[in-house]
């Protein structure tokens, strides 16, 4: 049985994937593939290979977890499932801990090489959405104001666009929690629209369901929302730029040197990654004329960012 991670990131539609696998769950069953994602993870499947109390060690915790697993995948196997696919982006962390820290994963090495152990090695592949970093931080404050947070202050705007960590940095820092692990990347700008393209990557597989392939969930609110959002819990609504569509908190220099750093990672992701993971970019016909064009500025889920500061 193939074993295959999806690990986000946040802000890559991830949710509209998790749907996708959720309504054709007992198609994909049929095909031999098992896909679960944070109703799963997050209730327990999971639990402990991050810890998550320091009342219990966290060696103890993670012993856990593995024995949890072990059983887990016994019973797939017993049931003739030839891939199980994990879906769950808080696998990697939180976006609002990467506001925080004002940098991408910056705790991604650690955390997933527990998940390494917690699978005790059964993992084969680890699938990486990456997205373009202005685009990204972008959809995150939208949802971050949206849920009542206040709008980022022009230092950490200015501390995200002059970032030197990258996502050449977290696919290093992947390679290094997995070794022996095949690391799969998809762009967002690409992938965001097509599940069913992920899912056929991701397992090898081809003629995966076409159903529920297009549903958006939790998109990140448009300007024009987040100004009525934000006077509605008596906020200033001429604090956001006046217009309509994808709002982008940052300047113009400031987005051509992210997208800069963006093309320069794309460049070492297609020159080979030094042979530790693999760009996948092509995606074939799967459109037809009937199939509405994928929002790719807005998809994705808040991730918890409701609960806790960007501060």
């Amino acid at each position: 049985m193939k074993v295959t991670l999806h690990i986000g990131a946040h802000r890559t539609a991830t949710t509209s994937f998790q749907h996708y696998l959720s309504e054709n769950s007992k198609r994909l069953r049929a095909l031999g593939i098992c896909a679960i994602g944070p109703d799963q993870t997050r209730g327990a499947l999971l639990t402990g290979i991050v810890p998550q109390t320091d009342d219990i060690p966290a060696q103890v915790q993670l012993d856990q977890a593995q024995r949890r697993l072990a059983l887990y995948l016994s019973r797939l196997r017993s049931e003739d499932v030839t891939h199980l696919v994990v879906s769950d982006e808080n696998m990697i962390g939180a976006v609002c801990r990467n506001l925080h820290m004002q940098g991408l994963y910056r705790d991604l090495g650690e955390r997933m090489a527990r998940f390494y152990m917690g699978f005790d090695g059964s993992i084969d592949r680890v699938v990486l959405s990456i997205r373009s970093p202005e685009s990204y931080w972008a959809s995150a404050f939208a949802c971050a104001v949206s849920h009542g947070h206040r709008m980022p202050e022009t230092e950490l705007l200015a501390a995200l666009s002059a970032a030197q960590r990258s996502w050449r940095d977290v696919i290093l820092d992947l390679a290094c929690a997995l070794p022996g692990v095949e690391i799969q990347v998809m762009p967002y700008e690409i992938f965001g629209g097509l599940p069913e393209r992920v899912l056929e990557h991701m397992t090898g597989l081809g003629n995966m369901p076409r159903l529920h392939a297009r549903a958006w969930l939790a998109k990140s609110p448009p300007l024009e929302r987040l100004r009525q959002i934000t006077s509605d819990r008596g906020g200033d609504p001429n604090a956001l730029p006046e217009g309509v569509g994808r709002w982008q908190p940052f300047g113009a220099e400031q987005v051509a040197v992210m997208r800069e750093t963006y093309a320069d990672d794309l460049f070492w992701l297609r020159a080979g990654a030094e042979g530790l993971a693999h760009i996948v970019e092509e995606t074939g016909p799967v459109r037809t004329g009937s199939d509405p064009a994928p929002d790719l500025t807005t998809r994705g889920r808040s991730d918890g960012i409701e609960k806790r500061s960007l501060a």
